[in-house]
């Protein structure tokens, strides 16, 4: 996957803001809107952009109590890994899931709509599955910052 100067300057404009047209964003690239059409889809084709995504609000859609859980697994096996991971992705109050380094095997971003929900939740996803060692919830108080825009650091020149 590689990708160029304009392809760098385009990936800083979606990133911002994806719902420009191929016009707009080809004019502050400094293309025409065909060439950056050419250069989007081939951008999505190299899963250089993944999705494209709007961000929604939890509270606006009532799920306004927001967890940060750090899970332990009971084994680190590959099978159970993968189990874990496919739980991750099928579960529609986990909203990220991160395979991670440390203390904990796995970092979820789970969204409720009440404590007795994420509490059913808790019962369900994790007493019930005993690759579960033990898992720890962080109610998190104000989000911050919310967004994926990865820094996009321009190729060297090839001089």
């Amino acid at each position: 996957m590689q990708y160029d100067r304009i392809d760098a300057r385009i990936l800083e404009i979606v990133q911002k803001n994806n719902r420009l047209t191929s016009e707009v964003i080809g004019e502050m690239a400094g293309l025409s809107p065909t060439a950056c059409q050419r250069r989007l889809k081939r951008l999505r084709s190299e899963g250089i952009i993944e999705a494209d995504v709007s961000i929604v609000s939890p509270k606006a859609v009532g799920r306004p109590i927001q967890m940060l859980v750090l899970v332990s697994l009971e084994r680190e096996r590959s099978d159970i890994i993968d189990r874990f991971k496919k739980a991750i992705k099928s579960s529609a109050e986990v909203v990220n899931g991160f395979y991670v380094t440390g203390d904990a095997d796995f970092v979820l971003y789970i969204t409720a709509r009440t404590m007795e929900d994420y509490e059913q939740f808790t019962r369900r996803f994790f007493y019930e599955n005993s690759d579960i060692k033990g898992f720890k919830t962080m109610v998190i108080m104000d989000r911050v910052k919310a967004g994926f825009a990865v820094p996009i650091e321009p190729p060297p020149d090839d001089n």
